[in-house]
């Protein structure tokens, strides 16, 4: 008897668990009542996956508000698939307190729920309930053909020739998976470490010191950091605020009027990075009035004539001059209709002007300080992305007190709707976003960048980190952060370009970020099997995939006709795996690609009766 046909989804997070809707969404019109496998393999439960499992720490947060949150398509996705409409965050959390939906939670999760607002920061265990559902509801929504098999388990390798069905290797399984087609998304996977974390390593247990590499926080051995000892902590963004609430209101204190209680169990947390300061607040008012038109100077047209080039892009010749003059064009639209009285020109003239301007031209800059007279109120990117750069402070208690204005400074800014520019700014990095993600790897600092200004941490957490600066708890050290051992004396040294001289000593060094996604010094077996059988890689370590439907390419640069990959290891990494509603959701457009072309392929498999047992 013919078996029928099977696809294999590796991971069920978030982002296996958007594949799954878009393969039921698609499934009537693209592969009719046709019997299919559907196998889900992940070791924790799916919807959430590993990183938004429900068994973490109620401490910790998501850095979106509830509203702003949501797993579900609307008419703003570019995609070929129908849009099947879902309720966000926040509207799910109403439909379970009117009694419309039971979540499969636990009381405390059912009790945050019942409390959540949309301009709340959720935990991360209730997104967890709110991933879960999503997958139940997208596995309720397959056709009665379509049946599926969990796998709560490891796979190890993905084998198989490219014509004939492929072998899923399972952790503590003699028996492979069949599969015609495979989709992984396995989202952030643990890293080894690369030399200069080996050498740190390595150094800690000549020495018996701590070293913590970069690892999800949650998963870290935090206990081995002792009370009342320093810690130097390289990276201050999500990481960093995730370490410093579970080593401060982990270990006993509280936060009470602005104040923050110890309770003598918390180390001592110098903090550090390239940057030298904490990623921007998440904006705190909502949206009024006209948007933006986006995207404007970065729409398809531009990007496939990049696309269409011979040779490598180089980003910042090729790419970022465009996008600087995107998220100007939203910054003084934002400007000129908003706040008019702060301008000095008709905004339709400045509007052809700035139109005509080539990216970064002196008349470009001209224009600028003709049309807007307050300096503050320009665009500087660079003053943005690098604030302390050529900053130097003679000791390292008036950093603190600079650091500290610099923090109250940002949090009254992004909570100020007389500068909603920078929520204009914030919509030109999500356009740019989805439009840059379809030129494929273009390196690692835009990524970065875009994390530092739209993914930062909910404003509430750094009133809690200017709290514990003050009590002693938190030091900073500012910006080019260095980590030096000393074999003599057996510890870590830290230095930073912002104050001269200064110096950190400690016996504890905490990297405070997640793992490299490159496959280059992936732990997972299932990505070194990849690598080494033949998956192309790029100069990033990622794993080159199709743009148009993430199927995986070969060193030759030939689609994998049965093999495809989503997720932050690949070329076609997304901003995350769900987004704010009506803001085009890239992963979305990815997620709907990748399951047309599943279908489609397993259809056409099904109808020449090409099956292999």
């Amino acid at each position: 008897m013919t078996p029928a046909p099977s696809i294999v989804v590796i991971g069920g997070g978030p982002r296996g668990t958007g594949v799954i809707e878009r393969i039921a969404a698609n499934a009537v019109e693209l592969y009719g009542d046709r019997p299919l496998d559907l196998h889900v393999v992940d070791p924790h439960p799916a919807g959430g996956g590993r990183i938004w499992r429900p068994d973490q720490s109620p401490l910790l947060w998501m850095n979106s508000m509830a509203e702003d949150v949501t797993m579900f398509t609307d008419e703003t996705v570019e995609l070929a698939g129908p849009v099947v409409a879902g309720p966000a965050l926040d509207a799910w959390a109403e439909d379970v307190r009117a009694g419309r939906i039971t979540p499969d939670a636990d009381p405390a999760v059912l009790a945050e729920i019942h409390g959540l607002a949309g301009a709340d920061f959720p935990t991360r265990r209730l997104q967890s309930a709110y991933l879960r559902w999503t997958y139940e509801r997208a596995l309720a929504a397959l056709p009665p053909g379509i049946t599926v098999h969990e796998h709560r388990t490891t796979a190890l390798a993905v084998t198989g020739p490219r014509g004939g069905r492929q072998r899923v290797r399972l952790q503590d399984r003699p028996e492979p998976l069949l599969a015609d087609l495979v989709v992984l998304t396995v989202g952030h996977l643990d890293a080894e470490q690369d030399p200069e974390q080996q050498g740190l390593a390595d150094f800690a247990r000549r020495h018996a010191l701590v070293h913590l590499p970069p690892d999800f926080t949650a998963d870290s051995d935090l206990d081995a950091l002792r009370p009342g000892e320093p810690v130097i902590v390289r990276g201050f963004g999500l990481a960093f605020v995730d370490l410093m609430v579970l080593l401060t209101e982990g270990r006993g204190g509280r936060h009470e009027n602005g104040e923050y209680l110890p309770s003598g169990r918390e180390p001592v947390l110098y903090v550090g990075s390239r940057r030298g300061v904490p990623y921007h607040a998440k904006i705190g008012y909502p949206w009024t009035g006209e948007r933006p038109p986006l995207p404007q100077h970065l729409g398809p047209a531009w990007t496939e004539q990049l696309l269409s080039r011979t040779g490598p892009l180089d980003f910042r010749r090729d790419i970022w001059p465009a996008v600087a003059k995107e998220l100007g064009h939203a910054h003084y639209h934002r400007l000129f209709t908003a706040h008019p009285e702060r301008t000095a020109l008709a905004h339709e003239v400045f509007a052809e002007k700035y139109a005509a301007a080539d990216p970064g031209s002196p008349e470009l800059a001209g224009l600028i300080a003709e049309a807007v007279p307050d300096p503050a109120d320009r665009l500087d990117l660079d003053a943005l992305d690098r604030p302390l750069d050529g900053v130097r402070h003679d000791s390292p208690e008036a950093f603190q007190e600079a650091l500290r204005a610099h923090i109250t400074a940002d949090l009254a800014r992004r909570h100020d709707p007389e500068h909603s520019e920078d929520l204009a700014v914030f919509l030109g990095l999500l356009s740019a976003y989805a439009q840059l993600i379809r030129l494929g790897d273009i390196g690692s600092w835009w990524h970065g960048f875009f994390s530092y200004l739209a993914s930062g941490p909910p404003g509430p957490r750094l009133h809690q980190l200017l709290a514990l600066s003050r009590a002693g708890v938190v030091r900073f050290l500012g910006a080019d952060l260095t980590v030096e051992t000393d074999e003599e004396q057996g510890l870590f040294r830290a230095r930073s370009a912002t104050v001269p001289g200064a110096r950190t000593e400690a016996r504890a060094l905490v990297e405070a970020r997640l793992p490299d996604p490159s496959l280059r010094h992936t732990a997972s077996p299932l990505l070194r099997a990849l690598r080494d059988g033949g998956a192309a890689i790029t100069d990033d370590g990622l794993l080159a995939v199709d743009p148009a439907d993430g199927r995986v390419l070969d060193d030759e640069g030939r689609p994998h006709p049965r093999r495809l990959a989503l997720g932050p290891f690949t070329t076609a990494r997304a901003g995350g795996a769900f987004t704010r509603p009506r803001t085009g959701g890239p992963a979305f457009r990815q997620n709907d690609a990748a399951a047309r072309a599943a279908l489609t392929f397993l259809r056409d498999l099904s109808c020449r009766g090409l099956l292999v047992s």
